[in-house]
């Protein structure tokens, strides 16, 4: 059986590998480290398909020392002791420890992970960990600690095409085929930056491909695949950073941008209701008291979803997603109740000035409570200065704020009503 076409171009040497110049490329500092013959214990962060694997194996095959490999989904404590003791034994007469290439070492429990920090200290394995979701999230720290972190990038549109031209004239299988590559938008475009899956496509599309020369044109390669298998990992990096890409779309006030990253969020299956939540967050957030109304069509998007669910729930969502991009914003209201709750840290449990206090019996009365205190509907404009805060900070200033159209409305209230004390 014949080895898939990934495989079979795996590179063997770093001058076969493509991309990641920044780490491998000439003068850079993991080129530098195995051309010294001297490497350290390190973590490869970076996407799915850009060569983590392949590095560590050129590594290993370049310093001709022992390759051992777990897998963090089947292996256990007692695995990672028995590879252990096994490289104590290998690597007695080396000058370099053997290697230890652990994929997905972010699906390590602590436990795992702890049992190889010994190891790695003593210098008994040199660690080659490699991971998709981000080391200090998914890394115990004395692990991290005891490695230097390296982060791999999507391929580039270079970096894709030299890899496409490698494969149609060096593959011992398509280089007789007659290969042309008249068009590569969609099969870059679907690949995503991701090497293995951009030969996976190649492969897919040539064995689907009738005639004697073989003419790759997008209509081909979208007739293939049908759908566009679009990157998203809900549980992880990818989920996060592009939220946070749609929040501050809307933030920023660019429409376009956060209709984008929602499309990206529908696209890759995410949660509605995940999404309607994050917007009834940035309203309140970000728009605030600059356009109260923000809030409640955010809430009633969020409704909406809840009844109709996909496809159409995408309607709600997009308006909404408009709608807040497009408000004018004040995060006053978020600021306030920050600054109170530091306040409140600070200062802890200060009594209720006694005007204040409720007084549902005789005796609290009769010990002051809710003397003196002033009914602001009795008095014109339905206000009366009178003191709300505690003794210690009476003079405390909490809400800031901002001036936008609908709050500077409020604010001229409170210069009327407070004078100097609301003056900014």
């Amino acid at each position: 059986m014949a080895k898939p076409l990934a495989e079979r171009l795996r590179p063997k040497t770093l001058d076969e590998y493509i991309g990641q110049k920044h780490l491998v490329g000439k003068n850079a500092v993991l080129r530098n480290m195995i051309e010294s013959g001297r490497i350290v214990s390190f973590i490869l962060w970076g996407p799915p398909g850009v060569g983590k694997t392949t590095l560590a194996l050129i590594i290993a095959n370049q310093l001709k020392v022992p390759f051992y490999t777990l897998s963090a989904v089947s292996s256990g404590v007692k695995e990672v002791r028995e590879v252990i003791d096994k490289a104590k034994h290998s690597g007695f007469f080396n000058s370099n420890a053997p290697i230890l290439f652990i994929d997905e070492i972010h699906r390590f429990s602590k436990s795992q992970q702890d049992s190889l920090l010994a190891a790695v200290e003593q210098g008994v394995v040199t660690l080659i960990g490699a991971t998709t979701e981000n080391p200090s999230f998914e890394v115990i720290r004395p692990l991290l600690s005891r490695c230097q972190l390296y982060v791999l990038k999507s391929l580039d549109k270079d970096d894709l095409l030299e890899l496409l031209d490698r494969a149609i004239t060096h593959d011992t299988e398509l280089r007789n085929l007659g290969i042309r590559l008249k068009e590569t938008g969609a099969i870059l475009r679907y690949s995503g930056g991701d090497a293995r899956k951009l030969l996976n496509i190649l492969e897919l599309v040539v064995g689907a491909a009738k005639g004697s020369a073989i003419e790759i044109t997008d209509e081909l390669v979208e007739q293939c695949l049908q759908q566009n298998p679009l990157a998203y990992d809900k549980d992880g990096e990818m989920h996060y950073d592009i939220i946070s890409a749609f929040i501050k779309s809307i933030r920023g006030s660019d429409p376009d941008a956060a209709l984008y990253w929602l499309a990206r969020m529908i696209e890759g299956g995410e949660d509605p209701k995940f999404i309607a939540r994050r917007l009834v967050i940035s309203a309140a957030e970000d728009i605030g008291l600059a356009n109260p109304n923000a809030l409640l069509l955010a809430n009633a998007a969020f409704d909406a979803v809840n009844k109709i669910g996909w496809p159409e729930g995408r309607i709600p969502l997009a308006e909404a997603t408009v709608y807040l991009a497009a408000s004018a914003k004040s995060n006053s209201a978020y600021n306030g109740i920050d600054e109170a709750l530091s306040l409140v840290k600070r200062t802890g449990n200060q009594p209720v000035p006694l005007h204040l206090r409720n007084a549902p019996t005789k005796l609290m009365a009769e010990l002051g409570y809710h003397d003196g205190y002033k009914y602001a509907h009795d008095y014109p404009g339905n206000f009366v200065v009178q003191q709300y805060m505690p003794d210690s900070l009476r003079n405390e200033r909490l809400w800031h704020a901002q001036h936008s159209p609908s709050e500077e409305k409020m604010y001229q209230r409170m210069l009327r009503c407070w004078g100097e004390r609301y003056a900014e």
